[in-house]
């Protein structure tokens, strides 16, 4: 039997890097995963890495790192060698971003640097990273496709993306024997269908649906909608909701392109159906069978009215398509929510 290929995925602890994880595995591939455990619950081995050997019966290879540490990052890739790299490590949330701007740039952009400058060392040249549909910015039209112009970032997590993403770009240009697959996320939400790994936030939620599934079990009292008059269908904001393991799936997919020798390519990873805030919370009412109280708020600043995508070229060119429609996100999420109800961490405190 041929040794399994090994795959680095930084950020491999938090919420769509242990997807991944598993989905890598699933796939027959064996992951090494780094965290530095500023977004998942601390331990020898982040706790969803430690729930995904359970369910699959495996171990897991993990290192406790910080990309910033690249003499670490050294060591690690001198002791594997990797036919891929899936970069997930990077602070994600855009309202902390607008408030600390320069900590989101340092972090972000170094975390990169170092990582493209130690794969270039050892000839590992093969990259999917994780980007997001916050570098088209406002959207000029919709849906949004590929080509729509990037870089009118609303916020400096958006921003940091997109210089990464040129980073990257740039990197490929130069270097002719470098493939990479930059994936643009619209909003994953939902868990794996064990209930045993899912969204984990720490401290309040930024996102939507963690949130709404953290009123519905009765770890808040009531949702914030931000802004009720947005020109939209019912005045709340609508966004492009997919499910993580479709989201997951769609990186196996990006590790199959790479051995294309496919150079720098980009592609969206959404269903191409956009839910507004409102629609959202019913659908979770559904699902956890419980009202889900809220009150409207003012809009938040960097947010916009509509986003959503179009997914027609990652279906074209990756074979991929999302499979999982907003009833089974929501069904999915509230197990993981039910059966985990201060998520990781054993403890009640929120």
């Amino acid at each position: 039997m041929r040794m399994a290929e090994k795959v680095l995925v930084t950020g491999g602890g938090g919420y769509i890097g242990s997807h991944c994880v598993l989905e890598l595995i699933e796939a027959g591939y064996k992951p090494v995963v780094v965290d530095n455990f500023s977004n998942a619950v601390r331990g020898d081995v982040p706790e969803s890495i430690r729930r995904i050997e359970k369910l699959l019966d495996t171990s897991i290879e993990f290192h406790e790192l910080d990309l910033l540490d690249q003499p670490g990052l050294e060591k690690l890739f001198k002791k594997h060698s990797f036919i891929a790299v899936m970069h997930f490590a990077g602070l994600k949330a855009v309202g902390e971003s607008v408030e600390q701007p320069l900590r989101y740039y340092r972090v972000n952009l170094t975390a990169s640097m170092n990582l493209l400058e130690v794969m270039q060392a050892h000839k590992v040249h093969n990259l999917v990273f994780s980007s997001s549909a916050t570098v088209y910015g406002d959207p000029q039209h919709l849906p949004i496709d590929e080509k729509h112009p990037v870089g009118g970032c609303t916020n400096p997590y958006g921003q940091s993306k997109y210089f990464i993403e040129e980073m990257i770009s740039d990197h490929c240009k130069a270097e002719k024997d470098w493939n990479a697959v930059l994936l643009r996320y619209f909003n994953p939400i939902g868990a794996h269908s064990s209930g045993l790994i899912g969204e984990d936030p720490q401290g309040i939620p930024n996102n939507l649906l963690p949130y709404v599934a953290q009123v519905a079990i009765g770890r808040r009292k009531c949702l914030s909608v931000f802004g009720n008059d947005y020109d939209t269908l019912d005045g709340t904001g609508v966004r492009d909701y997919i499910h993580v393991v479709d989201l997951a799936k769609g990186h196996i997919a990006a590790v199959k392109k790479l051995k294309d020798n496919c150079g720098c390519k980009v592609y969206n990873l959404g269903t191409g159906t956009g839910y507004s805030v409102l629609q959202m919370v019913k659908a979770m009412e559904k699902a956890s069978g419980r009202e889900i109280a809220y009150k409207v708020a003012p809009r938040r600043g960097g947010d916009i009215a509509s986003c959503y995508a179009d997914p027609r070229l990652a279906e074209k060119e990756l074979g991929w398509k999302a499979e999982f429609n907003l009833e089974r996100m929501c069904e999915d999420l509230w197990r993981w929510q039910s059966m985990n109800p201060t998520g990781f961490s054993k403890d009640t405190a929120s």
